[in-house]
């Protein structure tokens, strides 16, 4: 744990951000501020840092948050969540445009438009969510004196071509406070999906641990006998059905990497135009004539993953009052979906699995 307000890793929408460090204070141990004792177990961690931590409530005694003040004594069990995983390449800042949906001196909500990786990486050292809102930092004096401050304003992803909703920190204490909200699952996170198929019920729920695909490593596996991998919950509801294909929303209750995305295949029910998951075929359906066509075009029409990050809820790190934001569904899904009702209307169709 380098440190424990910067973060970033290659996956995206994942609560793999965070990390959980036990301590169990010794009998020995004579009574020392708690701030000087972590910071002591910690390699390349600054004072300051711990205590921006601790003040931000990442760090508990005996199950019981404390302050910097508070001295250890002999058996104290201690638990601090960090953010984990520093980014290891220069944010530079670009002038890039962005869809800010809210901004105050503590948080900002974006509305992330497609092919746009989050974070700069291996193949996306520019271009990135993170180097326009460098920029946006820049041009507006946001915590000019921070130059870190891109580094560790992020609390949570959505992949390169998931469109939506993002909320992102403007100081460390933010930071530590909303990733402790991602980390507990009190964050409201509704997303909005084309999956193929039409699904049986009206609603369920996929509770399916998740881990990376054991040959494939650059996705992921559902691994239903709960021995690998991390438990990973997904409430879904039907909001359209469309013959071959299903328009669902899907409710997350923990946010592991392509949670969505394997929970929906893993129950028949590939998200439409998912090229890492199989999803860029036709999977209900003829493979032939007018109908093969017409899933073609679609696939033009929607040149990516049909997944929407349509609603964001969380407490606000600074007014402790409830913020819930809506975005639209992009127009490429719009006319996605709107593309296939006029198929189905046309057609006069009732489901049938080709």
């Amino acid at each position: 744990m380098d440190e424990l307000i910067d973060i970033t890793q290659e996956e995206e929408n994942t609560e793999e951000l965070y990390e959980r460090k036990r301590f169990t204070v010794d009998a020995g141990q004579e009574m020392l501020r708690i701030d000087k004792w972590l910071q002591a177990r910690l390699s390349n961690v600054t004072r300051n840092k711990v205590q921006q931590s601790i003040a931000a409530g990442f760090l508990t005694v005996n199950g019981t948050i404390v302050k910097n003040n508070y001295k250890v004594r002999p058996a104290d069990e201690i638990l601090l969540m960090s953010i984990v995983a520093p980014i290891s390449t220069e944010v530079v800042p670009e002038e890039i445009p962005l869809d800010i949906v809210y901004e105050d001196d503590t948080v900002l909500v974006i509305n992330k438009k497609p092919n746009m990786v989050v974070h700069p990486g291996v193949g996306n050292y520019t271009g990135t969510l993170l180097n326009a809102v460098a920029f946006h930092f820049q041009k507006n004096n946001v915590n000019a004196e921070e130059d870190n401050l891109p580094r560790f304003c992020m609390v949570h992803r959505i992949d390169k071509n998931t469109t939506g909703l993002i909320v992102l920190a403007k100081t460390g204490e933010a930071a530590a406070h909303l990733a402790k909200q991602f980390f507990a699952h009190t964050v409201h996170r509704r997303y909005i999906a084309v999956v193929w198929g039409n699904m049986e019920e009206d609603e369920g729920t996929v509770d399916v641990n998740i881990a990376r695909h054991l040959r494939m490593r650059k996705i992921y596996a559902p691994f239903p006998e709960g021995d690998v991998g991390k438990r990973a919950v997904t409430h879904w509801k039907v909001l359209e059905r469309l013959n071959y294909v299903t328009v669902v929303e899907c409710r997350l209750e923990t946010g592991r990497t392509h949670q969505i995305r394997v929970h929906m295949k893993h129950i028949g029910h590939t998200l439409f135009n998912d090229t890492e998951y199989g999803g860029d075929r036709i999977l209900k359906g003829t493979i032939y004539g007018k109908y093969k066509q017409f899933v073609d075009n679609c696939f033009v029409l929607c040149p990516r993953i049909a997944l929407h990050a349509k609603s964001l809820g969380f407490i606000h790190p600074k007014t402790g009052k409830e913020m819930i934001f809506e975005s639209e569904l992009p127009e490429d899904m719009s006319k996605l979906i709107e593309k296939w009702q006029k198929y189905v209307a046309v057609k006069g169709l009732e489901y049938s699995d080709e």
